[in-house]
């Protein structure tokens, strides 16, 4: 699932993965402000979550919020992702965030439909999509469906699956450090060298701009994984199970205010963007 391309007169909208259990940072505050206040249409889809209370329970948050109108979009199977009143709704959003759950009930209910295919032309075109959780996971063209917890990147250990398809500059990974993930990702990023690996913790979120610089807002840290410059990797060579050795990896910690480039690769944490002001 490839990105849409960007009109010559367009300017692609943000794309914001979020770790998970969102608190009380700004996170939502600064999502609702990009997608117009008080003027804000917000299309909630719920699709991944097994509770049928979630589409309804973000929807009153933003209206709660102060948003113009929200509206949960109920996909639950490949059928719905055809309905026109359902369709209208997304086209017709500011801004589009998709709630936690299983990631690959996202991908196997939305991969490939016109559901899917909306979302990317509208991304394109300066909409602004946000993902918690595994809807986090799902904003990439690839996807990590799920895997081992393990601080060490092992063969076999996680499985990529199609994603959204929203951008292909990174691999997501949610519930970072909580949950120990980052063999997994490691291990994505072997296979993926060309991507930026982002590992979101809980209540902590990364706002990808349209001129991909990436502004992480959130209580947490963002673990930044840079491949680029491996110089070694025995991905090739290792049996199942078995620990995958990489040289060359940069790793960043990055916290609210900081920044990371997807073009030059730079990442300035907060306290060097306040002297480079001075």
């Amino acid at each position: 699932m490839s990105p849409a391309r960007v009109p010559s007169d367009a300017s692609r909208g943000f794309i914001i993965p979020i770790g998970g259990k969102i608190g009380d940072s700004d996170i939502l505050a600064h999502f609702v402000r990009l997608c117009g206040g008080k003027r804000a249409r917000i299309a909630v889809l719920p699709t991944a979550s097994s509770d049928p209370h979630t589409g309804r329970d973000y929807q009153k948050l933003f209206k709660h919020m102060g948003v113009k109108d929200a509206k949960a979009v109920g996909v639950e199977r490949r059928s719905d992702a055809d309905d026109a009143d359902y369709l209208d709704v997304l086209d017709q959003a500011d801004g589009v965030f998709l709630t936690g759950g299983n990631q690959l009930k996202l991908s196997t209910t939305l991969g490939g439909t016109m559901v899917a295919k909306l979302l990317r032309r509208r991304n394109a075109t300066g909409q602004h999509i946000a993902g918690t959780s595994a809807g986090a996971a799902f904003l990439s063209e690839h996807m990590v469906a799920f895997g081992e917890e393990g601080p060490t990147p092992k063969v076999g250990m996680m499985t990529l699956a199609p994603g959204l398809g929203l951008t292909n500059r990174v691999v997501i990974d949610q519930h970072f450090r909580q949950r120990d993930r980052l063999g997994r990702l490691l291990m994505a990023l072997s296979l993926n060298p060309f991507a930026v690996g982002l590992g979101l913790d809980e209540d902590t979120a990364a706002f990808i701009g349209p001129d991909n610089i990436v502004d992480i807002h959130g209580s947490g840290g963002i673990t930044c994984i840079d491949p680029s410059n491996i110089e070694f990797s025995s991905a090739d060579h290792t049996d199942r199970g078995q620990p995958v050795s990489l040289v060359g990896v940069r790793l960043h910690i990055l916290t609210h205010g900081a920044t990371f480039n997807l073009h030059t690769r730079e990442a300035l944490a907060s306290g060097q963007l306040v002297r480079h002001s001075l």
